[in-house]
């Protein structure tokens, strides 16, 4: 049995049921945080600051060692792969076993005249992994100050 949210009274069931059928954003996968494999790619804030922007990977349930972040010339990737594998025996003899693979890559092209491609830094803390990507010297943003006019 499916069920499905209907709009509008009961009286006027089968014109709710094709609107919103017809109102779902169907080709908007990348929308619904899924990727090709229906495996779920973690969701990303990026921030800046006046020194630094700052990059939070959501990964709940993952740890330190389940990550790679890796940086080829001015492309920053963050990947993880974590392999999990479950099993039960009775009598010698398989009752359940269970495998899972998960895995995702999300790549960020940085501007090598903006950042400090060789001062970034990560830590993974309560499921959130953490970049700091430190702005150049001369590409922080100035605090604004009053120009004397002559």
């Amino acid at each position: 049995m499916t069920l499905v949210k209907r709009n509008g009274s009961k009286d006027n069931l089968f014109p709710s049921f094709f609107d919103d059928f017809l109102n779902r954003d169907l080709f908007a996968w990348g929308n619904l945080n899924f990727s090709d494999t229906n495996t779920t790619i973690p969701a990303v804030n990026i921030r800046e600051t006046m020194d630094n922007y700052e990059v939070e990977v959501a990964a709940p349930g993952l740890s330190k060692k389940d990550f790679q972040v890796e940086l080829d010339g001015n492309t920053l990737t963050i990947r993880s792969e974590k392999n999990d594998q479950k099993e039960e025996r009775r009598d010698g003899l398989y009752f359940r076993r269970e495998f899972s693979y998960e895995s995702f890559q999300r790549t960020f092209d940085l501007h090598k005249d903006v950042v400090d491609l060789d001062k970034i830094h990560a830590k993974y803390e309560n499921g959130l992994l953490h970049l700091i990507i430190p702005k150049k010297e001369e590409a922080k943003q100035r605090p604004a100050r009053m120009i004397q006019i002559s």
